[in-house]
């Protein structure tokens, strides 16, 4: 009798249990698992009476070659005019990535292997940043960088470490005027301060930058003509578009240029029919909204140290709109000053029909640097990644610059391995980034012996 009634049990207990329904583990993964918790993250006070200040996240070299000490330190600016660089963080260069699933993968490329890593929610108002109120939010380049210096000096306080560290400030998009602003503001006030209180500023890379809006804005329809996306009927209504939005800009008529650029990028992106300018290869757009879905987690939000209360926006309209009459204001003057007191990179995705190669050609022509013209003239040079090609790299002195294939306007998302690979030896002054004088004069050197 109990030969035959043990295996009816088993089958009763296996359908029971079957439909019992699902139990939380203990030890179900949290979703930002520790190890991908950063380094520090928290806010940084800019107005201590009303309050406002930036978040940030540091994520510390994963395997740094030097000391501390002496660890290059990354700083990142997510452009907009008010996307967050949680952007940058969490779909583009950090070390993890959110997926499709809204979970948390480790970056085949982060910028923080043997560099040290800090993303920048900027300006206040931006992603988890507080702005007390409305008016504490800038306006202007000026009053962003005199944020960013507060901040960034606050932070470098965190850690006695930090203070010796080699910085860079590093950012894409509309950070193509962040960039070069925190740069000149920093170089500027450093030349009043004490050295000890100064700022280890080295170097400053921008990525798909809009920097000198009323030269970029006039590329497009050429740019577009000879790319095949357009006719030379569609390029003429290109054309009076820009022409139009140059006018409105030299008048300095600041809101209705900023319009007319729009203008410009909308007929474009009709005739075209492409899913994005920002990667004419794109089916569909770059997918940023998986980033605010996985911060809108609670868990992720207090493991981050950001205040839970905040609504959380990858790009923000009100800081965008306040914003709205700086977009055409060039800041090319300052990255004329940059490259003559420290070293410049100028990246592009081939693919990026906003703020992509030729438009950034055209205005680097117009710096106003000694070498321009040899610049200009040095070789543009193949470059390869692991044996493989990975884009073009022309450099001359402190100016260096780089054409990504096979990535459009958020380079390291589409291109993190070489994207990274880069970014190193750039700073570190590796093959391509090498000072060519110095190679020629290890050849002649070689070659005398």
């Amino acid at each position: 009798m109990k030969d035959s009634f043990l295996p009816h049990l088993l089958l009763f207990l296996a359908a029971f249990l079957l439909h019992l329904p699902p139990q939380i583990s203990s030890s179900t993964p949290s979703p930002l698992p520790k190890e991908a918790l950063p380094t520090k993250s928290g806010y940084l006070t800019i107005n201590s009476t009303s309050g406002s200040a930036i978040f940030y996240t540091f994520y510390e070299a994963q395997k740094p070659t030097t000391p501390l000490s002496e660890t290059p330190l990354l700083i990142w600016l997510q452009g907009g005019p008010g996307c967050s660089s949680m952007l940058g963080n969490f779909y583009e260069l950090g070390p993890w990535r959110v997926s499709s699933n809204v979970s948390v993968e480790p970056n085949p490329g982060p910028w923080n292997r043997i560099f040290g890593l800090l993303f920048i929610d900027n300006p206040i108002g931006v992603g988890f940043s507080i702005a007390a109120s409305p008016e504490e939010i800038p306006r202007n380049q000026h009053d962003v960088a005199k944020h960013l210096f507060i901040a960034i000096k606050k932070f470098l306080m965190l850690d006695d470490s930090f203070k010796t560290r080699p910085v860079y400030v590093t950012g894409e998009s509309y950070a193509g005027k962040y960039v070069p602003g925190f740069g000149y503001y920093a170089l500027k006030q450093n030349a009043k301060l004490p050295v000890s209180e100064r700022l280890n500023l080295q170097g400053v890379a921008i990525g798909n930058g809009l920097t000198d809006p009323i030269t970029q804005v006039a590329t497009h329809a050429l740019n577009a003509y000879y790319s095949g996306f357009v006719n030379d009927k569609q390029k003429k209504v290109l054309e009076d578009l820009q022409k139009e939005a140059v006018e409105l800009t030299q008048n300095r008529n600041w809101s209705e240029a900023t319009n007319a650029r729009s203008r410009v990028l909308d007929e474009l992106q009709q005739m075209t029919g492409l899913a994005t300018l920002y990667d004419f290869r794109r089916l569909i757009p770059y997918q940023d909204e998986l980033v605010a879905e996985f911060l809108a987690n609670v868990e992720v939000r207090k493991a981050l140290g950001a205040k839970e209360s905040i609504v959380f926006e990858v790009c923000s309209d009100a800081v965008g709109e306040l914003l709205h009459a700086d977009v055409m204001k060039s800041v090319r003057y300052m990255v004329d000053y940059l490259v003559k007191n420290t070293k410049v990179l100028l990246y592009q995705g081939h693919c990026d029909l906003r703020d992509g190669v030729v438009s950034t050609e055209a205005w680097v022509k117009k710096l106003k640097w000694e070498k321009i013209g040899e610049f200009l003239e040095a070789t543009r040079k193949v470059w390869k990644v692991d044996g493989k090609l990975a884009g073009y790299v022309q450099k001359l002195g402190s100016l260096s610059h780089v054409v990504v294939l096979g990535a459009g306007h958020l380079v390291p998302t589409d291109q993190a391995v070489n994207s990274q690979a880069m970014i190193e030896d750039w700073v570190l002054e590796k093959g391509l980034f090498a000072d060519q004088q110095i190679n020629k004069l290890h050849a002649n050197v070689s070659g005398s012996l």
